[in-house]
């Protein structure tokens, strides 16, 4: 008997220590969950921002009384300076949007180095003033690194065109005010160094459509004689800061 109520007695003690200690486990307090992972980086929004670059532009020159190439407008840079705002659309690394841009452009008396006609030495002058472009973006995001290219279409503002005989130092001015449009190809790089901030660099190239000027008939010089240009362009390269407004979260995820 008084073995049996020894071993009744250590199998309650034992029964009594198990239930306390399973009581003080639930006294502890439950671990801590992990932190969560920050949402992964998207290019996704509306963004706007500023540009500073230079712009080379070309022009060959032909009249149609002679039928005489006047040469290249000289192909010196100028300084172009503007904005540009757009919309970022990511498919897991793919990036799709839209681009508008307008920049002024410094003025670049792009002359023609002058052609003899009738003994009198001829030049031609064109200043382009400014640069606007419409353009798709498209690109590959490698997390804040964008590689993208551009294709659209673009305008170039022109305070008309100016010949000059540099002989007698008469000349004739066409329209004020006249736009060229053309194509646009591009290309550039975009890092994100913080959350809504990017950086940019780009080049483009815009290939341009014809423009025409008539020599007045009054003209002591050339009268009725008609210049147009040919392989028109402007290749700008040029350096940016966007603010993206972040709207979109997480990139969207393709389903296959």
């Amino acid at each position: 008997m008084p073995k049996l109520f020894r071993t009744v007695a250590a199998l309650s003690t034992l029964v009594v220590a198990s239930v306390a200690a399973s009581a003080a486990d639930l006294r502890k307090a439950p671990p801590a969950p992990p932190a969560p992972l920050p949402p992964p980086f998207t290019w996704n929004g509306f963004y706007i921002g500023g540009n500073l670059g230079g712009a080379w532009a070309h022009h060959d020159w032909n009249d149609s009384l002679f039928g005489l190439n006047f040469g290249d407008g000289n192909n010196n840079g100028v300084f172009i300076g503007g904005a540009q705002v757009g919309f970022n659309y990511q498919v897991n690394n793919f990036v799709v949007g839209v681009e508008g841009t307008f920049d002024w452009a410094a003025t670049n008396n792009n002359n023609t180095t002058g052609i003899v006609v009738n003994g009198d030495l001829i030049r031609v002058t064109s200043n382009d003033t400014w640069i606007s472009t419409l353009a798709a973006r498209f690109g590959w995001a490698i997390d804040r690194l964008l590689i993208y290219g551009k294709a659209g279409g673009g305008w170039v503002g022109n305070n008309g065109f100016t010949v000059t005989n540099l002989t007698t130092g008469a000349s004739f001015t066409g329209s004020n005010s006249n736009t060229a449009s053309g194509w646009l190809l591009g290309a550039g790089l975009e890092w994100a160094f913080a959350e809504n901030w990017s950086a940019k660099v780009e080049y483009d190239f815009l290939g341009l459509s014809s423009r025409t000027f008539t020599v007045p008939v009054v003209s002591p010089f050339l009268a009725g004689d008609t210049f147009t240009t040919n392989n028109n362009d402007v290749q700008m390269f040029t350096v940016g800061l966007n603010y993206r407004f972040n709207w979109g979260g997480y990139p969207a995820m393709s389903r296959y």
